[in-house]
C-alpha cells in the first residue's frame, strides 16, 4: 500500500501546488491514501471549514495539524467535532474539540489508522506524546497494523526520540511543523518509517511561507510586524511511504519536492 503525506499546507500558495500536482503524483506512485497537513492553509494561520474542504475536494483523504489548529477556534471547532477527515493533536486536553485519531478504509478495503501527535519542546506544555500516544497505538492496533504518526514538533531531538520509540510499533512516523524538509529519511531497525520533518508546501521564495521583508524586520526589531504570505517559487514537498499492509511494515519511504511550473498563476482555477 502505498500513502502520500503532503507537507504543511502553507496559504493560497500551497492549495494551489495541491491543486496543480496531486492528480499526477497519486498516478505517478499508484497513491492509495492521502495524508496532509492542514494547520496553515488559511492565510498561513490556522484551517477553516471551507478550505479544509476544498483540499478535501482535491483528492486529500485526512487533514493533521498543530499548534495552529487554534488560530481560528470558532471558525474550525463545530467542523472538528463532527468530520472524521479533520485532526487536531491527540495530546492536547480531552476537552478541547475534535478527535486526534482515526481509523479509515481505503477504497481498496484496506485499513490504515493515523495519529496526530504535538510535541513539547519550545511548544505548549500540554500532554506527554509518547505516553499519550503509546496508548493510543495500542487502541488502534486493535482493528489495524497500518499506522501513520503526524508528529508536529519543533526540535529534531524530540522527533529522532519519539521515531525510535515508536519503532517497530507503527507504520511511519512523520515529522511536521519546522517547514524545512530533511534529508534524514530511513526505515528504523524495526520497520518504521522516519522523517525528520517532510517540509512546507507553498511558497519557496519566503521565510518558511510568509513574505522575506516582514519576516526579517521582526526578528531584527523584535517588535510585532504584521506577516503576510509569499507567493512565488511554489513546491509540493512530503514523503511517499510504501507500507505491507497485512503487517504494517514500512518498505520504503520517499522524499518528495516538486515545483510547480513557473507560469502557474495563483489565480489558476481553485474551486
Amino acid at each position: 500500500m502505498n500513502i502520500l503525506f503532503i507537507a504543511d499546507i502553507f496559504a493560497k500558495a500551497g492549495r494551489n501546488a495541491v491543486l496543480q500536482l496531486l492528480p499526477g503524483i497519486k498516478e505517478e506512485y499508484d497513491i492509495e491514501f492521502t495524508i496532509a497537513n492542514g494547520e496553515n492553509v488559511a492565510g498561513g494561520y490556522g484551517i477553516t471549514p471551507n478550505l479544509g474542504r476544498k483540499l478535501l475536494r482535491y483528492g486529500i483523504d485526512v487533514l493533521t495539524s498543530g499548534n495552529h489548529i487554534w488560530d481560528r477556534k470558532d471558525d474550525v471547532q463545530d467542523w472538528l467535532d463532527t468530520s472524521s477527515q479533520i485532526l487536531r493533536p491527540f495530546n492536547y486536553p480531552p476537552s478541547l474539540p475534535g478527535s486526534g485519531s482515526n481509523i479509515y478504509t481505503t477504497e481498496r478495503g484496506n485499513k490504515i489508522a493515523v495519529l496526530n501527535l504535538q510535541g513539547r519542546a519550545f511548544m505548549a506544555s500540554i500532554d506527554c506524546p509518547f505516553r499519550t500516544g503509546e496508548m493510543e497505538v495500542k487502541n488502534l492496533k486493535a482493528s489495524t497494523p497500518n499506522i501513520i504518526i503526524d508528529f508536529h514538533a519543533e526540535t529534531t531531538a524530540e522527533k529522532k526520540a519519539l521515531g525510535y520509540y515508536f519503532d517497530g510499533k507503527v507504520s511511519a512516523v512523520i515529522g511536521t511543523h519546522t517547514h524545512i524538509q530533511t534529508a534524514d529519511e530511513c526505515i528504523l531497525p524495526n520497520g518504521t518509517a522516519y522523517i525528520t520533518d517532510v517540509g512546507m508546501t507553498g511558497p519557496f521564495d519566503s521565510v518558511i511561507g510568509m513574505r522575506k521583508k516582514g519576516a526579517i524586520e521582526r526578528i531584527i526589531t523584535q517588535t510585532k510586524v504584521k506577516f503576510a504570505p509569499a507567493e512565488k517559487d511554489v513546491h509540493l514537498s512530503g514523503a511517499v511511504i510504501e507500507i505491507n499492509s497485512a503487517n504494517g511494515k514500512a518498505l520504503s519511504i520517499q522524499r518528495l519536492c516538486l515545483k510547480i511550473p513557473d507560469h502557474t498563476s495563483l489565480d489558476q482555477k481553485e474551486d
